[in-house]
């Protein structure tokens, strides 16, 4: 470890190093007539020699800029671009010293219509009003690069290690290509696959609901969009690529990718097949399908991710289908289907130690599971701007499938003098069909009256669940008077869902600044869980005995009403938003078990309010917060006293007592970002405190056999505080990047375990350092170093407290030279400290991949190995209120992989009246 922190440390002097001797260009932009500053000009150099862009920056409020330089010994040219003014431009000879440029004066656009077009070229940053826009084209980009690595080349921009993109500090949940969906919302097959040649502008916005796009409103969300907008010479045409690979150990993937655009149509065919665990789609430009490393968190979600199978090896088949148009002025349909396949193998081995109030118990088991899924996804989405003020929106989603698994499972328990108290040994297979529809349709309407609208919205999800299963299980008790429990049964369970929701909105202006609004919604929503079982009798050889104890029906039934009303504040830097609800809420639960109906109806009458702010002190600095009350109604069998004996260690029953839950929570948050020296930070806090909470109530008795409950606790709390900061430095050839962020949790969880009240208070503490470094379009190196610390300490049991550190220690290198090869590594090391002995602490995870380019670069070929070192695995501690939990899961081992890749594309260009292009 000392041996990690000195290359980190190492890598910081030497990336620092870099950031001294600097050349200061300044000045202060200003309005020609009235001298007042401009804030948010975009102010760029371009060389003069070919007009690549050399640095820029943002204005601050009152008019400065800076930009930091090396010495440039050429001519550069200063161009300034702002909405609503015209662009200047100035030559500047060399800039070998710092220089103050003065006052700049800016003319305003007049808005007058001409004949004569004059083009000019984009700056690279604009702001406008909330939304922030970065020209594709001012940026260098490889030939061959996706658009994933053009939004790193982006001020602001963070994407993790798990492919989170945050951009100022704000997560981003939505990724649209001309403001659609291009397979699934998450954006991922656009970043990986889409080239960057074809993006025009990376719009960033707030994320906004469809009725606050449509009225026009200030975003009530705290996570981002980030729109990509295609060159129009470019939006006729198709591209593609096609990619197969075969290896040792029989591993084997291919990957296929083709959209063909034509205005605004879009259509986009995938397909993937491999089996080397990656569960969806994607195209790595280094490492394809490979996981690990880098790619490791690049997984497609959404509609086009395998269902998830659980660890170990994955075999996965995928084909997915993504239509954007318009029909006709106004209607614009987009969709997704996909269709997917996958099965899984794995073996878990699980240590577990169960904290009770004088004692503990110890568990070993060992599992090796089986499973196969199929599954069509139709996700489609329609939208009628019927005028320019009415608009009608629908988006009908189905979902399809069946589940298919089997276990072999066996479990040893002792108690805590090392005496074995319990044995159990299992044999299980599940059989799942299922459908769900859902339905959304809402409509929009604007008023005469600037800031008046009316809408409406309804829903319906329609869910059923059909699955057999078949346990032949043997659980011996050696302590105390519990028989053994011996099972040969077939289940069938039924589980049904139908719920239908509307609400009515209407927004009244006051002022220009203030309106008020009244909502009322409702929803019903309906379960039913059916299920019968059926012993084993060997007389008939069929499963004909019914089991009573085991067969039971419950349905609910929640009907919920809720009127409310609210304000809203909008100012050039204020947005407030306050609302004030009640629900009125009956809830009636019935249950037939042991020939016995009981029928249990309860009502709620629940205040609550909502708050939400949001203040910008100035164009790069935002503080926003908002507090919200909730509260959540559990299903029937928390209620109803219906034993579920599905696992022979733990039955499993309802009380009619306990109450809902309530909870209160609050959230902070300020982000700043610099563009004048490309670095930026942001602080949140989220604080939820629950007044009742539900909590399982488990009594153990001498076997370990376990009789669980529910009950409810108060004045449990998780609290959470983090920072992010990082900093882009850019001279001449070399970028440099730094990324510093920390996060604390802290938790209060209490519970009954043997009818005593207990209490475990965990503390969660992670920080991340990652760095890179950039030569050009040659080289790019990218440690990073991850630390997190777990720690339980527990009141009223048997232990003190429980902890855990894991350090993982990563670096990736990707070597673009000589021309048209690429050489990357992914090399990684991971330690747990405190894991159970019989799991291994640490070991080390290198990728390798090496490939070439060909057939005037339409071709790849290339060579991949996983795990050089053949050391992968999969070890995890979690730590609970009730439990320290060791556990282990087949991995993929070393294989090497042999691909090659075809990539294609073929653009109409526009030509202009002239017939040039």
């Amino acid at each position: 470890m000392k041996t990690t922190l000195s290359i980190i440390f190492s890598l910081l002097c030497y990336f620092s190093s870099f950031a001294q001797n600097n050349s200061i260009l300044k000045g202060k932009i200003v309005k020609d007539k009235s001298q007042l500053p401009i804030e948010s000009a975009t102010v760029y150099l371009i060389s003069a020699r070919d007009s690549a862009v050399v640095n820029y920056t943002i204005s601050d409020k009152n008019g400065f800029f800076k930009l930091e330089l090396n010495k440039i010994p050429q001519n550069v040219i200063l161009k300034i671009s702002a909405e609503g003014y015209k662009g200047f431009s100035q030559k500047i000879e060399k800039i070998t010293t710092n220089k103050d440029l003065g006052i700049l004066q800016l003319t305003e656009q007049l808005n007058i219509l001409s004949e004569v077009v004059v083009k000019s070229m984009a700056p690279p940053i604009r702001i406008k009003k909330d939304t922030l826009e970065f020209s594709a084209s001012s940026f260098k980009m490889r030939p061959d690069a996706n658009v994933e690595a053009l939004l790193k080349q982006l001020p602001g921009v963070v994407i993790d290690a798990d492919k989170k993109i945050t951009v100022n500090g704000k997560e981003v949940n939505q990724i649209l290509v001309n403001g659609k969906p291009f397979f699934g919302e998450d954006g991922k097959i656009a970043l990986q696959n889409l080239p960057s040649e074809l993006i025009k502008k990376v719009q960033v916005s707030d994320t906004k609901t469809k009725e606050e796009e449509f009225t026009k409103q200030a975003s009530s969300s705290n996570n981002s969009t980030i729109n990509l907008t295609t060159e129009k010479d470019k939006n006729k045409g198709f591209f593609g690529k096609f990619m197969g690979g075969y290896g040792t150990a029989n591993r084997y993937e291919t990957s296929t990718l083709m959209s063909y655009f034509k205005d605004k149509r879009r259509l986009s065919f995938l397909a993937s097949s491999n089996n080397i665990n990656a569960s969806g789609f994607s195209m790595d430009e280094v490492f394809d399908n490979m996981g690990g490393g880098r790619n490791s968190g690049s997984r497609v979600g959404s509609a086009y991710n395998v269902s998830s199978v659980g660890n170990g090896i994955v075999r996965s088949n995928m084909i997915g289908l993504n239509y954007s148009d318009e029909w006709f002025k106004g209607f614009k349909p987009n969709g997704n289907y996909s269709f997917t396949n996958s099965d899984s193998e794995n073996k878990n081995k699980t240590t577990e130690l169960t904290v009770l109030p004088t004692s503990t118990i110890l568990s070993k088991s060992n599992t090796a599971t089986k499973r196969e899924f199929f599954g069509h996804d139709l996700d489609l989405n329609f939208e009628y701007q019927i005028n320019p003020s009415t608009k009608v929106i629908i988006t009908p989603k189905l979902k399809k499938g069946s589940t298919t698994s089997s276990s072999d499972y066996n479990k040893a328990t002792w108690d805590d003098t090392n005496q074995l108290i319990n044995e159990s040994n299992s044999l299980k297979s599940l059989e799942t069909d299922y459908t769900n529809f859902e339905n959304n349709i809402s409509f929009f309407k604007s008023m005469k009256k600037k800031g008046r609208f009316f809408t409406t919205n309804f829903q319906n999800i329609n869910s059923k669940n059909d699955s057999n299963s078949l346990t032949n299980s043997t659980t011996l008790f050696y302590q105390g008077t519990n028989p053994d429990d011996i099972r040969n049964q077939k289940s069938r369970t039924i589980n049904l869902r139908d719920k239908y929701a509307n609400s009515i909105r209407y927004t009244e202006p006051i002022t220009d600044s203030l309106s008020i609004n009244f909502n009322i919604s409702s929803y019903l929503d309906k379960t039913s869980d059916d299920k019968k079982t059926f012993d084993f009798n060997s007389g008939t050889d069929t499963y004909s005995d019914r089991s009573e104890l085991m067969t039971n029906f419950i349905s609910s039934s929640t009907l919920q009403i809720t009127p409310s009303v609210g304000f809203a504040i909008r100012k050039n830097k204020f947005d407030l938003r306050v609302s004030a609800n009640a629900f009125f809420v009956r809830a009636d639960f019935r249950s037939l078990y042991l020939n016995s109906t009981t029928d249990l109806n309860k009502n709620f009458v629940i205040p609550d309010a909502d708050i939400d702010f949001t203040y910008k002190l100035s164009k790069s600095k935002t503080f926003r917060g908002g507090y919200h009350s909730g509260f959540w109604i559990p299903k029937g069998d928390y209620f109803l006293s219906v034993a579920n004996l599905e696992n022979p260690l733990n039955t499993i029953i309802g009380n009619p007592e306990i109450r809902l839950q309530k909870n209160h929570r609050t959230n902070f948050g300020f982000e700043n970002y610099d563009f004048q020296s490309r670095s930026g930070y942001y602080v949140y806090s989220n604080l939820t405190y629950y007044d009742i909470n539900f909590v399982p109530s488990s009594v153990y008795n001498e076997n370990g056999k376990q009789t669980t409950t529910y009950a409810n606790v108060f004045g449990t709390y998780n609290a959470n505080l983090g920072a992010n900061w990082s900093k882009s430095i850019k001279k001449e050839a070399h970028t440099f990047g730094y990324n510093f962020g920390v996060n604390a949790n802290l938790n209060l969880d209490k519970g009954f375990t043997n009818g005593e009240l207990y209490a475990a208070k965990t503390l969660r503490f992670s920080s991340g350092l990652r760095l890179s470094y950039d030569y050009g379009e040659l080289l790019s190196i990218k440690p990073s170093y991850n630390f997190s610390y777990d720690k339980t300490r527990y009141t009223n049991n048997n232990i003190g407290s429980r902890s855990n550190k894991l350090h993982n220690f990563n670096i990736e290198t990707t070597n673009y030279w000589p021309k048209n090869w690429v050489f990357g590594n992914d090399f990684g090391y991971s330690y747990n400290s405190n894991i159970s002995g019989g799991f291994k602490k640490d070991f080390y995870l290198w990728n390798t991949s090496l490939s070439y380019k060909f057939y005037n670069d339409k071709m790849t070929f290339k060579v991949k190995v996983y795990d050089i070192l053949n050391q992968n695995q999969s070890t995890m501690r979690t730590i609970t209120p009730t439990a320290v939990i060791d556990t282990e899961n087949t991995v993929l081992k070393r294989y090497a992989m042999f691909s090659l890749l075809y990539k294609f594309q073929n653009f109409a260009i526009k030509k202009d009246k002239e017939g040039k292009k």
